[in-house]
């Protein structure tokens, strides 16, 4: 630890390890048996679990920036950053302040996950996932490479997104004022899934146990149990009975 730099009202359990050029802040507490990489920066009042794997470059509990003419970042009170046990974090992720992470999940390397964003347990992140603020993403959710979840949205348990799926809540594209009352990001109910490429456009529900298709656009709700394709998506059909999440035998 000689080369990094700890705040002397920092706690790190016991085992823990700390690489080369870490920044670790004022009042942050890191549990037991916990690997924290090199230049990981660990922001002030940061609670990190124990046997959370940090990897190289990470940053937890970073403030948010706040351009002149943004929409949906505002000035707020956060709380601190919260890590739970069991957590990996891959390298250049960066986590918010009043973002919360359960137990057990995984975001990998070069992943961003906002302020007052929470994450259930066993969740899996995906590598180069973007998950914009205000967002509640459930327990054992599945965001594949390259998801882009946008702000205000919601993602029930077991939802899977697979790689590339972009989301969005602003249906004006940035322009009139307008705009600004109708943000509403996307819901996914418990055990949706959503195939690689679609777009999901500001105010969907997708419903439990539906299916998009892969490069769908979706404009409309989907009903549950139902699998929607197209541009723009329609229901075409019903979900497999073995597919649905009642019959893969998985804990709640």
């Amino acid at each position: 630890m000689s080369n990094s730099k700890i705040d002397k009202t920092a706690r790190l359990g016991k085992g823990t390890t700390c690489g080369e050029f870490c920044s670790i802040g004022k009042d942050v507490q890191v549990g037991n048996q916990c690997e924290i990489g090199h230049r990981v920066v660990v922001h002030e009042g940061t609670v990190i679990g124990d046997k959370v794997r940090i990897d190289d470059g990470a940053v937890i509990g970073k403030l948010p920036m706040r351009a002149a003419n943004t929409a949906v970042t505002k000035d707020q009170h956060l709380s601190p950053a919260v890590v739970g046990s069991g957590c990996i974090v891959g390298t250049d992720v960066v986590i918010y302040r009043g973002c919360e992470l359960g137990k057990n999940v995984l975001v990998a390397d070069l992943s961003t996950v906002r302020e007052l964003v929470t994450v259930g347990d066993y969740t899996i992140i995906g590598r180069g996932t973007a998950i914009e603020n205000d967002c509640r993403i459930g327990r054992y959710v599945k965001l594949e490479t390259n998801v882009y979840i946008t702000a205000y949205s919601e993602l029930e348990d077991r939802v899977f997104v697979a790689p590339c799926v972009a989301t969005s809540n602003d249906n004006f594209v940035g322009r009139t004022e307008e705009r600004f009352k109708h943000f509403k990001g996307v819901t996914a109910r418990k055990g949706a899934r959503i195939g690689v490429n679609a777009t999901i456009l500001p105010g969907v529900t997708i419903h439990e146990d539906a299916l998009v298709a892969a490069g769908a656009v979706v404009t409309k709700d989907v009903p549950a149990r139902k699998i929607a394709a197209g541009v723009p998506a329609r229901a075409i059909g019903n979900v497999a009975e073995e597919q649905l999440l009642e019959n893969q035998g998985w804990e709640e």
